[in-house]
Protein backbone atom coordinates (compact mmCIF):
# COMPACT_ATOMS: atom_id res chain seq x y z
CA UNK A 1 0.00 0.00 0.00
CA UNK A 2 1.49 3.31 -1.05
CA UNK A 3 0.52 6.57 0.59
CA UNK A 4 -1.34 9.13 -1.45
CA UNK A 5 0.76 11.89 -2.96
CA UNK A 6 0.92 14.82 -0.59
CA UNK A 7 0.50 12.80 2.61
CA UNK A 8 1.30 14.96 5.63
CA UNK A 9 3.69 12.24 6.82
CA UNK A 10 5.78 11.92 3.64
CA UNK A 11 8.74 14.03 4.78
CA UNK A 12 8.81 12.48 8.24
CA UNK A 13 8.77 8.92 6.90
CA UNK A 14 11.38 9.66 4.25
CA UNK A 15 13.71 11.15 6.87
CA UNK A 16 13.33 8.16 9.18
CA UNK A 17 13.84 5.58 6.45
CA UNK A 18 17.17 7.22 5.60
CA UNK A 19 18.48 6.26 9.05
CA UNK A 20 21.06 3.48 8.75
CA UNK A 21 19.56 0.06 9.50
CA UNK A 22 15.89 1.06 9.18
CA UNK A 23 13.86 -1.38 7.10
CA UNK A 24 10.39 0.06 7.63
CA UNK A 25 8.66 3.13 8.97
CA UNK A 26 4.92 3.38 9.55
CA UNK A 27 2.32 5.76 10.92
CA UNK A 28 -0.48 3.68 12.41
CA UNK A 29 -3.65 4.17 14.41
CA UNK A 30 -2.81 3.22 17.96
CA UNK A 31 -6.37 2.07 18.55
CA UNK A 32 -6.64 -0.57 15.82
CA UNK A 33 -3.26 -0.83 14.08
CA UNK A 34 -4.54 0.42 10.73
CA UNK A 35 -1.74 1.83 8.58
CA UNK A 36 -2.09 5.53 7.80
CA UNK A 37 1.15 5.83 5.82
CA UNK A 38 4.27 3.69 5.42
CA UNK A 39 7.66 3.15 3.81
CA UNK A 40 8.71 -0.49 3.61
CA UNK A 41 11.63 -2.41 2.19
CA UNK A 42 10.80 -5.52 0.19
CA UNK A 43 9.88 -8.41 2.46
CA UNK A 44 8.61 -6.38 5.43
CA UNK A 45 5.00 -7.24 6.28
CA UNK A 46 3.68 -3.79 7.12
CA UNK A 47 0.22 -4.91 8.19
CA UNK A 48 1.62 -7.41 10.70
CA UNK A 49 4.19 -4.98 12.06
CA UNK A 50 1.51 -2.31 12.40
CA UNK A 51 -0.83 -4.60 14.33
CA UNK A 52 1.88 -5.84 16.68
CA UNK A 53 3.47 -2.46 17.34
CA UNK A 54 0.17 -0.62 17.83
CA UNK A 55 -1.01 -3.24 20.30
CA UNK A 56 2.25 -3.16 22.27
CA UNK A 57 2.36 0.64 22.32
CA UNK A 58 -1.26 0.99 23.42
CA UNK A 59 -0.86 -1.58 26.20
CA UNK A 60 2.35 0.05 27.42
CA UNK A 61 0.72 3.49 27.40
CA UNK A 62 -2.37 2.32 29.29
CA UNK A 63 -0.31 0.31 31.79
CA UNK A 64 2.07 3.20 32.51
CA UNK A 65 -0.84 5.56 33.05
CA UNK A 66 -2.60 3.06 35.34
CA UNK A 67 0.59 2.68 37.39
CA UNK A 68 0.86 6.45 37.77
CA UNK A 69 4.06 6.64 35.73
CA UNK A 70 2.75 9.14 33.20
CA UNK A 71 2.96 9.07 29.44
CA UNK A 72 5.08 6.59 27.49
CA UNK A 73 7.64 8.51 25.45
CA UNK A 74 9.46 5.68 23.69
CA UNK A 75 8.97 1.92 23.31
CA UNK A 76 11.60 -0.56 22.12
CA UNK A 77 11.23 -4.27 21.41
CA UNK A 78 14.39 -6.24 20.68
CA UNK A 79 13.98 -9.58 18.94
CA UNK A 80 16.37 -11.98 17.25
CA UNK A 81 15.55 -10.72 13.74
CA UNK A 82 15.30 -7.00 14.50
CA UNK A 83 13.95 -4.17 16.58
CA UNK A 84 10.64 -2.36 16.72
CA UNK A 85 10.78 1.21 18.00
CA UNK A 86 7.67 3.30 18.66
CA UNK A 87 6.57 6.74 19.77
CA UNK A 88 3.11 8.17 19.83
CA UNK A 89 1.05 11.30 19.96
CA UNK A 90 -2.70 11.57 20.09
CA UNK A 91 -4.19 8.46 18.56
CA UNK A 92 -1.25 7.83 16.19
CA UNK A 93 1.90 5.81 16.68
CA UNK A 94 5.07 6.19 14.66
CA UNK A 95 6.79 2.83 14.23
CA UNK A 96 10.28 2.00 12.98
CA UNK A 97 11.58 -1.49 12.21
CA UNK A 98 15.37 -1.82 12.22
CA UNK A 99 17.99 -4.51 11.94
CA UNK A 100 19.51 -5.76 15.22
CA UNK A 101 22.78 -3.88 14.60
CA UNK A 102 21.11 -0.50 14.02
CA UNK A 103 22.14 2.48 16.15
CA UNK A 104 19.11 2.77 18.43
CA UNK A 105 20.27 6.08 19.92
CA UNK A 106 20.30 7.81 16.57
CA UNK A 107 16.95 6.34 15.54
CA UNK A 108 15.43 7.22 18.92
CA UNK A 109 16.42 10.87 18.57
CA UNK A 110 14.98 11.01 15.04
CA UNK A 111 11.75 9.34 16.23
CA UNK A 112 11.29 11.75 19.13
CA UNK A 113 11.82 14.73 16.81
CA UNK A 114 9.37 13.27 14.28
CA UNK A 115 6.76 12.60 16.98
CA UNK A 116 6.36 16.35 17.36
CA UNK A 117 4.86 16.42 13.86
CA UNK A 118 2.24 13.73 14.61
CA UNK A 119 -1.29 15.05 15.03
Amino acid sequence: MTAPIGSPFTGMLDTLTRQRGVTACLVVSERDGIVVDQRLQVGVRGDRVAALAASLYRKARLSAEAAGMGAVRFLQLDAAAGRILAVGRGDLALIVVAIPEANVGSIRMALLRAAEELT
